[in-house]
This record gives C-alpha cells, structure tokens and sequence, in this order.
C-alpha cells in the first residue's frame, strides 16, 4: 500500500481511533484540524480535545480554526496539498473550497447506518429510538447534511439496553477499521462510492436540553430508551426531594418492569417509578457532584418512601 497525504479533522474521543488507525498505517499525516480549547471541569480552564494532545505528542502540526470559511484559513488548507481528508466528529461545516481541496476529496466517518440518521447525533437518535441495530458508513462528503457516496460500512446490533455510551465505543472502533480499510483501498484505486438511497432516510438532530428531563407520562420503553440514549452523556434526569430540597439525579441505567401508578410515582422500595403503562426501576443513578452509584446504594442514603412522587 502506497501511503497517502491525508489532513485529518476531528476532536472528540470518536475521532481518536481512526486518527491513531492512520498514523499507525504508515500514511503522512500533513495536519490535524481540531475544534480549539474550550472552557471546562471547575476553574473552567481551557482545555485541549483528546484529538489535539494526541496529534502534539505524535509530532503532527495541529490547526483550532474557529471557521473555515475565510479566504486565509482556505488558502492554509490548500497549502498541505493532501491527497485526501479524513473527518471524523470535527464539529465544523466544510464549505465547498474545503470539500474540493484534497485531490480524492473528504472521506467522513460517520456513526450511522445512511441515510438514517443523518446530521449531529445520529448515536444517540438511534438508541432513543429503539432502532435495533446501527453501524458506521465511510462517506465522500458532499454540500449536503450527510448525503454524499457511500464507500463502505458496516453493522452492528444495538442491545436492548446498551446505552449510547457503550454503542458510541464500538462504532469508533468499528470506524477506525473501516476508515484503514478505506484509504488502503483508495491508495490502490479500488475504492467504490455509491449514491445513498432517499428512501428511509431521517434526521439526527442535536440533543435539546428540554429532551434531557424524564418525562414519567411517556410509555415505560420510550423512558427507558431516554435514558440509555443519554447515559453517560447528558444525562436523563428528574428531580426529587432530598433532605428538604430539591436535587437533581441523573438516571443512567434502568429496566422496564410490570407495575402501574400514577406517572412519576415511586411504586416499591427498589426506586421503580410508574410511567405512562408499565414502569422502569432505577438501577444507577447519579446526585449532583456525586459518583454514580447503584439505585439500592441511593435509597440506603435517602429512604424515599412508597408514593414519593417526581416531578
């Protein structure tokens, strides 16, 4: 396999296998474009991606445009006369100029089965949506949100309460695969691209902070999917009376069980909670500025009675 020029966009832990997958291929790495530091944990400090620490300490020179649309950040990108790029969870819109630089273009890896799910969070709209199965796709990209060839892909079966954060590591291990596989046959001029089909396709929007709250009224599936869909990463959450206040608690795992009650009550002492039919248990949990710890662990340090009610 001839090694190829690649620039390589990306900045969340997703990207990191794929970046690691193509240095460890032996392909020139010219650039790596990732989403600048940004603010976080306590001193709300900057912070550098995982995608950055990764490049620097590799020796790759690392870009933080906060656009890619002005005329001298276009013309940087041109300079590294990269034969391809890879982008994976960048964060950026790639304007037309961008798309067109790399002789064989930009190759996105993308975490669904296209053309469903398309756009921003197409991890955790699979897993709230119950769908049983997801997967990642190798895409040339295009002008359009996610619609451009399909180059390969492939599938994997999403349990029935594996959570987005569980689906999201194996999709970037499963991507990184696919992207190797990818530039290896790109390099040898047997990369076949087809156009995505119309039909069946939707739309992964980003994740709305109101869609975060439980809603008890909802069916006891629709919750439990909620709530693996954004564990560990927002987090589903209620809130409940807890030494004279309110606080709110991340729920992060659970089971649908039989039972019925009024939604949002606490029907036995094992932290089942009635929904709109049926009922899901708490089975991990997490109070604000806390570890996470098992729903039992929670009720031994806040005996919430039968009845309790969450809003």
């Amino acid at each position: 396999m001839a090694p190829l020029r690649v620039v390589f966009m990306g900045t969340p832990d997703f990207a990191m296998p794929s970046l690691s997958e193509i240095v460890a291929a032996g392909h020139d790495v010219l650039a790596v474009y990732t989403q600048p530091p940004r603010p976080a944990g306590r001193g709300m400090a900057a912070r550098k991606s995982v995608v950055h620490h990764f490049a620097e300490e590799a020796g790759i020179p690392v870009l933080t445009p906060r656009s890619l649309r002005s005329a001298a950040v276009q013309n940087q990108f041109y300079a590294h006369d990269a034969e391809v790029a890879v982008v994976a969870a960048y964060g950026l819109i790639l304007p037309k100029p961008i798309l067109e630089a790399p002789g064989f273009g930009c190759l996105n890896v993308h975490g669904s089965l296209l053309p469903r799910w398309r756009g921003a969070a197409p991890i955790q709209r699979a897993v709230m949506a119950g769908d049983p199965e997801s997967g990642v796709v190798i895409m040339k990209m295009d002008e359009g949100l996610d619609t451009g060839p399909v180059c390969m892909g492939e599938r994997i079966a999403i349990g029935p309460d594996m959570t987005s954060g569980e689906l999201h590591d194996e999709l970037a291990l499963l991507g990184a695969k696919l992207i190797a596989r990818a530039l290896e046959r790109l390099s040898q001029g047997t990369l076949r691209c087809r156009p995505q089909p119309e039909a069946g396709a939707t739309y992964a929007a980003k994740i709305a902070k109101d869609e975060e709250r439980i809603d008890w009224t909802l069916p006891a599936a629709e919750v439990h999917n909620r709530i693996r869909a954004f564990s560990p990463h927002p987090g589903a959450w209620f809130e409940a009376l807890l030494s004279g206040r309110s606080e709110r608690i991340k729920a992060l795992r659970s089971v649908v069980v039989a039972g019925r009650g009024e939604p949002g009550k606490l029907i036995d002492g094992l932290l089942t909670i009635a929904c709109g039919n049926q009922a899901v248990r708490l089975t991990r949990v997490q109070r604000s500025g806390k570890k996470p710890m098992l729903g039992a662990e929670f009720l031994r340090g806040f005996p919430l009675g039968k009845g309790t009610h969450f809003s």
